[in-house]
């Protein structure tokens, strides 16, 4: 009776971890993983509490945290299928599976060590199954081991190019901006003199970089623990940048010139897009009650307001023509409100303070 507990044990065991592989690597949408989902939240808040110990350090140590949870994902599934394998053939050793040399030990050691072996797709191990019955086993945990084996090495180099993606589109938005990561920089430099027609091919290209971000993050949901110092590699940074961007055109852009950008599709893409990526992570990793991002503080719109100012500024030293009379800050103002919250409880959970992301974002954040 033991001993078929034990073999059930081991068959569970097993099961849940190739769900979780199968639901990580696989299935790959956000918020569907079983064991490795919640390793990965853990090892975040240890390391936020290990980096706000590290003082001046702490970008340095965050930095490390993606890649051990990518390690972690690999012990964890390799710990499980392995602990799996050796309570299947913990009650065979000694009768179904046996020791090339010697007696066999039937400790529960030995038949990790057998089970591990079992699953390895290279080496041997002095331990051979002796009966059909543990041989079928033993296949099956070879073509485990080599599947799972595969996958992970895959779903690494995939999450490492998609990481490689998100960073140069943060650099892109970066240098467009004049380095400045600012809506206004960035929109004056699509437009100068008022001429958007080559601007907007960037704007094509903005907002398709921006749709497979988002689905890339549904994807790799790993890719939110990948935290890198400068606050422009991280989709807070670039989403604002995006809707800010956005928010200006609709709400500053004055004259027949540029009436046809407002409705343009690339722009409508960008601004939908880029919400959409927020909002998911949002509600994803960030606890609490999304709502509760509406309430803002009057004075964030008293910042809004000398933001919109210094772009305007900005826009008009460029040549462009601006919309300079009250009606169009409230549209700014407004615009904005349908999505810095957002990103104002999105940027703490990625350890970025929300002046990080605007240099007029509130400081107690």
């Amino acid at each position: 009776m033991v001993s078929v507990l034990e073999r059930a044990s081991g068959v569970l065991v097993m099961g849940v971890v190739l769900l979780d592989v199968f639901l990580t690597v696989l299935y790959a949408r956000i918020g569907t993983g079983l064991i490795a989902e919640r390793a990965a939240h853990l090892t975040w808040r240890v390391f936020r509490r290990a980096a706000e110990a590290a003082g001046t350090h702490r970008g340095a140590v965050l930095s490390f945290c993606g890649p051990v949870i990518l390690l972690l994902y690999v012990l964890l599934w390799a710990t499980g299928l392995t602990l799996g394998a050796g309570l299947i053939i913990h009650p065979g050793l000694g009768t179904g599976v046996q020791a090339g040399n010697g007696p066999t030990p039937t400790d529960l050691l030995t038949a990790l060590y057998a089970g591990g072996s079992s699953m390895a797709i290279v080496g041997a191990s002095d331990f051979k199954p002796a009966t059909d019955a543990y041989r079928l086993v033993y296949l099956v945990n070879s073509l485990i081991g080599m599947s799972v084996t595969s996958l992970v090495l895959t779903y690494v180099m995939q999450v490492y190019g998609a990481l490689r993606q998100r960073n140069a589109l943060g650099l892109q938005l970066h240098i467009l901006s004049a380095e400045t990561s600012d809506g206004g920089a960035l929109l004056a430099r699509l437009g100068p003199s008022g001429q958007f027609s080559g601007g907007y091919s960037h704007l094509v290209s903005l907002a398709a970089a921006m749709a497979e971000m988002k689905e890339t993050h549904h994807f790799y949901p790993v890719l939110f623990y990948f935290r890198f110092r400068k606050p422009y590699y991280s989709v807070s940074a670039q989403a604002y940048l995006a809707l800010d961007t956005v928010s200006l055109i609709r709400s500053t852009l004055a004259g027949e010139d540029t009436a046809w950008l407002k409705e343009a599709a690339a722009v409508e893409a960008l601004w939908r897009v880029a919400q959409m990526l927020v909002v998911t992570l949002e509600t994803t990793f960030v606890p609490g009650d999304p709502s509760a991002a509406n309430e803002l503080d009057p004075r964030e719109r008293q910042r809004w307001r000398a933001h919109w100012e210094e772009a305007a500024t900005r826009l008009a030293e460029a040549g462009i023509v601006v919309a300079r009379e009250a009606a169009a800050a409230q549209a700014y103002i407004d615009l904005r409100a349908q999505w810095w919250p957002h990103i104002a409880r999105l940027a703490p959970a990625m350890a970025y303070r929300s002046a990080d992301i605007d240099e007029r974002g509130s400081e107690e954040s």
